[in-house]
């Protein structure tokens, strides 16, 4: 499994915008689909919610592609 570190910008990102910011979706429709379809887990839990908030140190799995969200150089975690 392929193993990617994402730094957040900010305190959270939404789902779908991961998976378009990571490349793991071509666009929102793409990464919709993705999720509509039970695809993506969140924390080892399945996700539908393509607007949940992610956060630093949560891991998101999709498609063979784990992603583990950083906090922002100077911003601590929650």
């Amino acid at each position: 499994m392929q193993a990617l570190d994402f730094t957040l910008r900010g305190e959270f990102i939404t789902l779908d915008a991961l998976l378009k910011a990571t490349g793991l979706a071509d666009s929102g429709g793409a990464a919709k689909a993705v999720i509509q379809a039970g695809q993506v887990q969140v924390d080892g839990r399945e996700e539908l919610r393509r607007g949940a908030k992610l956060r630093a140190g949560q891991v998101v799995a999709v498609s063979g592609t784990r992603v583990r969200l950083l906090a922002a150089e100077g911003e601590g975690s929650v």
